[in-house]
């Protein structure tokens, strides 16, 4: 390995022989320079991995000199030193991206120590987070063979998030594969466990968790005194919201953060109208006919998600008419920003936004897509990144500008299929990868969960003889026709529908302007 070169630029460079000294005896290469000017004449003759700066010398300064290696050399790490701790000097050092500073007279450990941070800290916080995962491994394997209830589940769920978080930046492909075992391995027990209690739960029997259908009655209603922002973006997994957290917590307080359970199927006709009507699928049809549609029939499948909030609302005594906004292009996005500032008067604004689920779409349809968002880490970075230039990001600030408290949450979440299992159907059969509903399917009941009579599970059926299956884990339904083909082009895409914890357990946050 070959020696770190430091540049040392101070104009008492005699005086700090001994530190110099200590350096090379510690395996570090040091050249000195007693001037700015000399220091950036060698930085651009020479390459260097740190430089030491003296803040102040005679001649150009140590914050000019900064100025001018940034503009040189942006990623090289520079530590200034100084004689001085007043605050506004350090505050303008820091502004400028100093990477470290230390304080005359300088300890020699302090300067190990400043180097090791930029030097080692990534491979040491990278050390300390897997032998801390190694030792929750047991206990999380434990957790999963044992749960018995929902409320585990979302502890489990929740944790393994925080490691695939935490782990996001190892360069360590083993301990990452481990941890997508260990998530594997709770999505299976966690497929049982639904198949186990979902009837149950859709019901409204036993100890059931909160589900897409009771969500706004039993988390908005009671907190929404005043004037509110409820935001639902279709899509978003819980991983995907931690990624995006930070970036509203520079100016929101985060008062709620829970999980809540998606209906079946997991998909946007049946979980987000069940979310905003307050009623089952099956209860929808029932009551609303006029604004429901069939799987098999022609046209939209949510265009009347205003409607059923309306309804709602009225049901449970609240008279307000809601300002009602549905997001489909970024364009549509910008304009609506615009308009939240003009709502003042308006009690409750409500903002559906649709971009997640077209980068999830998208992924199956474009090559650049595929490559940005390959993996669930990727697929974070890709939301985080999208937020922060997003209109939702200015809507959202607009909207705690007017002091409103911030509803938001999502109707779904999906997984990155990877097992394709055959699946047979007439022409009529409902198109989506992770579930379908029709007569006479083929499949393998290993695969699925099969409800053969839609009414237990809240759902409603076109047909008489009508079933329903639910792909498990990270299972994809594909024809046999051109398998091959369709097996390799949705493989690794993210999809919704089944059962599986990314796809079902899906955040509810309140929060409030700061």
């Amino acid at each position: 390995m070959e020696k770190l070169r430091i540049l040392w630029i101070d104009d008492e460079i005699d005086l700090l022989r001994p530190h110099i000294i200590f350096l090379e005896k510690k395996g570090y290469e040091v050249e000195t320079a007693g001037y700015a000017s000399e220091g950036l004449e060698k930085l651009s003759e020479q390459n260097f991995d740190v430089v030491f700066l003296d803040e102040q010398m005679p001649g150009m300064q140590g914050l000019e000199a900064l100025l001018e290696i940034k503009k040189q050399h942006p990623d090289l790490p520079v530590v200034m030193i100084t004689k001085s701790e007043e605050e506004n000097i350090m505050e303008e050092a820091i502004g400028k991206e100093i990477t470290d500073y230390l304080i005359k007279p300088i300890n020699p450990n302090e300067i190990i120590l400043s180097l090791k941070k930029i030097f080692r800290k990534k491979q040491l916080v990278s050390e300390q987070a897997v032998r801390d995962y190694q030792r929750e491994f047991g206990k999380i394997s434990m957790d999963i063979g044992m749960s018995n209830d929902w409320q585990s589940w979302t502890d489990i769920y929740r944790t393994l998030m925080f490691w695939s978080i935490k782990l996001d930046e190892l360069e360590d492909e083993q301990m990452r594969d481990i941890l997508n075992g260990q998530i594997a391995e709770a999505n299976a027990g966690f497929f049982r466990f639904v198949k186990k209690h979902y009837e149950d739960w859709i019901n409204g029997s036993g100890d059931a968790p909160l589900m897409s259908h009771r969500l706004l009655k039993e988390k908005m209603l009671p907190q929404s005194a005043g004037k509110a922002l409820l935001v639902v973006i279709d899509n978003l997994r819980y991983d995907q919201w931690l990624s995006i957290r930070p970036v509203l917590q520079e100016f929101l307080h985060i008062n709620e953060e829970s999980l809540y359970f998606s209906i079946l199927p997991t998909a946007t006709q049946y979980a987000r109208n069940a979310l905003f009507s307050g009623l089952t699928p099956l209860g929808i049809k029932k009551r609303f006919p006029q604004w429901w549609k069939d799987d098999p029939e022609e046209g939209g499948k949510n265009l009347h998600e205003k409607d059923l909030f309306k309804a709602f609302l009225r049901r449970h005594g609240l008279e307000t008419e809601p300002e009602f906004f549905k997001v489909l292009n970024y364009q549509f996005g910008e304009r609506t920003a615009r308009q939240i500032p003009n709502l003042a008067g308006k009690d409750l604004i409500v903002v559906v936004y649709n971009f997640v689920d077209m980068i999830s779409h998208a992924k199956t349809e474009m090559d650049l897509i595929k490559e940005l968002a390959n993996n669930d880490s990727a697929y974070r970075k890709l939301t985080a990144t999208w937020f922060v230039n997003s209109p939702l990001h200015q809507i959202i600030e607009n909207a705690a500008a007017q002091g409103r408290k911030i509803f938001l949450t999502t109707d779904h979440g999906t997984i990155n299929v990877k097992r394709p299992t055959r699946v047979v159907g007439d022409k009529e059969t409902s198109l989506n990868l992770r579930y379908k509903l029709g007569r006479s399917l083929t499949y393998n009941p290993k695969d699925v969960l099969e409800c053969k009579k839609p009414d237990k599970f809240q759902l409603p059926s076109p047909y008489i003889n009508g079933t329903y299956i639910f792909a498990k884990e990270d299972y994809f339904f594909v024809y046999p026709n051109n398998y091959n083909h369709y097996v390799n082009h949705f493989r690794d895409t993210y999809q919704h529908g089944g059962i599986s914890m990314q796809e079902m357990m899906v955040p509810f946050v309140v929060m409030e302007p700061k």
